[in-house]
């Protein structure tokens, strides 16, 4: 059985130990110590890195009572120098720690069990059996879960028997019936957990609570810890400042700036939507001037949106067959007022495969979008050329 050093100190960061086996598997190179402090997948918590010899540490397994490392690559000798990434292992005990703190506080303040642990990368989540978490709840959980991080709580761990178990008011029953270990936050919780955590709460730094979303009948809550809270107020800040300078006025009068420039912004859309009319509606009557077969039309800057619109206001003054083609977005649109014998989508269902394109539509409006610009003009001035042979 490996002997595990993160049990036994949870801030040992370099020792030295002894390989006792090599192994070559199909997805890499393990190697199996006499000692470690590489804390291995499990509880909710992600492994630890580092280097075994300055060869980088590429996962950790618990495999029966052994931990196993893959390396990039074999080392030569078998008595090696082990170093952590201590920037993770802290982060990592500053989630976990926290993530103990904030379930016991919502247990205590509002009775929401903790049924869920995932720390991930960018975020950690608790999921807590509930449904009504409104905001003004949340704002105390943080409130609290920090003041109980202020008080610096003593944080200790150790393995218990059966019988002292017996003794603990536990927040759940372990699942294993040996090796327990007992974390303990003084004067708040005992919880039965194998991973790695801080000496005292205040090491935890602060607690943010990000948001909340429902989560299969519970609700789960997105939270950061330590340097991860510490990143991210300090990215807001970074932001606020970007917006405040854009809209060059104070960060308390930057709401009051962003309601003024959305109201601004819908008066020039409904301007913009006005005069797009207008010109949709003097572009109609200038294609309907002289045509014969069909009207057909190449723009340079203009979306399938305004190809689609402006294709239904000429279709309501024709029953001429209407094709559009945008050389900016590689799009074709087909569409007529009803009256044309050719249906639009069935159309493209028909020969748009030839192209490269793809798309559909209606009998009265389809519209196809191509993988190249040659593409595009290819079925294009085919589809003319079928459309004028009709």
């Amino acid at each position: 059985m490996t002997n595990k050093l993160y049990y036994k100190n949870a801030y040992q960061q370099e020792w030295q130990t002894t390989i006792i086996q090599k192994m070559e598997r199909e997805d890499g190179q393990y190697v199996l110590l006499e000692k470690t402090a590489f804390y291995p997948h499990g509880g909710g918590q992600p492994c630890d890195a580092g280097n075994i010899n300055g060869i980088p540490v590429l996962d950790v397994l618990l495999e029966e009572d052994e931990v196993l490392h893959k390396l990039a690559r074999m080392p030569e000798d078998t008595q090696v120098n082990c170093k952590l990434d201590w920037q993770l292992r802290f982060d990592h005990m500053q989630q976990h720690s926290g993530q103990h703190l904030l379930s016991a506080v919502c247990r205590d303040l509002f009775g929401a069990n903790t049924v869920s642990f995932h720390l991930g990368t960018d975020y950690c989540t608790i999921d807590v059996e509930t449904q009504d978490l409104e905001p003004s709840k949340l704002a105390a959980i943080e409130i609290e879960v920090n003041r109980k991080i202020y008080e610096n709580r003593s944080i200790s761990s150790y393995f218990v028997t059966p019988e002292e178990l017996a003794l603990l008011p536990l927040v759940k029953q372990p699942k294993v019936t040996k090796d327990i270990r007992i974390v303990e936050i003084s004067g708040v919780e005992y919880n039965a957990c194998g991973g790695t955590h801080v000496s005292s709460t205040g090491e935890i730094g602060m607690i943010k609570l990000l948001k909340t979303e429902k989560q299969k009948g519970n609700i789960r809550i997105y939270f950061l810890c330590g340097f991860r809270a510490l990143a991210e107020f300090n990215e807001n800040v970074r932001i606020l400042g970007a917006v405040s300078g854009k809209f060059n006025t104070g960060r308390d009068e930057i709401m009051d700036r962003i309601t003024k420039w959305e109201h601004e912004h819908k008066l020039v859309q409904t301007e913009l939507a006005g005069l797009k009319e207008k010109l949709d509606e003097y572009l109609a009557q200038d294609m309907l001037v002289g045509s014969q077969e069909v009207i057909a039309q190449q723009f340079d800057d203009t979306s399938l949106k305004d190809m689609q619109n402006l294709s239904t206001k000429v279709a309501s003054k024709t029953d001429l067959p209407i094709l559009f083609l945008s050389t900016s977005e590689n799009k074709v649109v087909f569409a007529h007022s009803g009256q044309y014998a050719q249906a639009c989508g069935a159309f493209f269902k028909a020969h748009l495969g030839n192209y490269n394109g793809k798309g559909g539509g209606s009998d009265k409006l389809a519209q196809a979008g191509f993988t190249s610009s040659e593409d595009a003009l290819a079925f294009y001035n085919f589809a003319v050329a079928q459309l004028r042979g009709k």
